[in-house]
């Protein structure tokens, strides 16, 4: 009897150890969108919660690829358009890191999983290729980014985060005339 209790509480503490020193890491927006799901559940606030999650993904995004491109483009317009990306995406991050910390929000500290695959397979490119490639994405996630940003700002149930939404449109759309105008001179 005497072993088996030892060899329980062995077998115990190995699995207590190889548990807390485990080296996966969690994607950074999965451990916010749990933080705000064990505090807004059941809350009307869901959706505002997952929305702020998504646009500080993406905001952070645009900043580190912005910078990217300020580094590895080719062409001075893709250089300066990245450089207007990380101006006024880091500005719309700090004002939506301000509302989320009034409002209890958790947001992602780094860029989730798929964001960095997107931005390491940026980072491989070189010349032409990079400022092509970094424009087509810049124009993809625009379009997408203007969607969700439409979505909030119509059907957000925090006010103030409605109205964060709505204020960032019109960036958000000068932005995709700038970068599709690039894309066709890119050609």
């Amino acid at each position: 009897m005497k072993k088996i209790t030892l060899s329980a509480l062995f077998l115990a503490s190995i699995i207590t150890f190889s548990s807390c020193n485990s080296t996966e890491k969690k994607d950074s927006t999965e451990v916010a969108e749990d933080s705000n799901e064990a505090k807004f559940d059941d809350s009307k606030l869901e959706d505002d919660t997952e929305f702020a999650v998504a646009a500080a993904d993406g905001g952070m995004f645009e900043v580190e690829l912005g910078k990217l491109a300020e580094k590895n483009a080719v062409s001075k317009d893709v250089k300066d358009f990245g450089a207007m990306m990380a101006k006024d995406h880091s500005k719309a991050n700090d004002e939506l890191k301000a509302l989320a910390s009034q409002k209890n929000i958790t947001l992602p500290d780094s860029l989730s999983e798929d964001k960095q695959k997107k931005y390491n397979d940026l980072a491989e490119k070189k010349g032409s290729d990079f400022d092509k490639a970094y424009v087509s994405l810049m124009v993809d996630d625009h379009k997408e980014d203007i969607k969700e940003f439409e979505e909030a700002s119509k059907d957000a149930k925090d006010a103030e985060v409605k109205a964060w939404a709505a204020g960032k449109l019109p960036t958000l759309n000068q932005h995709l005339e700038t970068v599709q105008a690039l894309k066709d001179k890119l050609k």
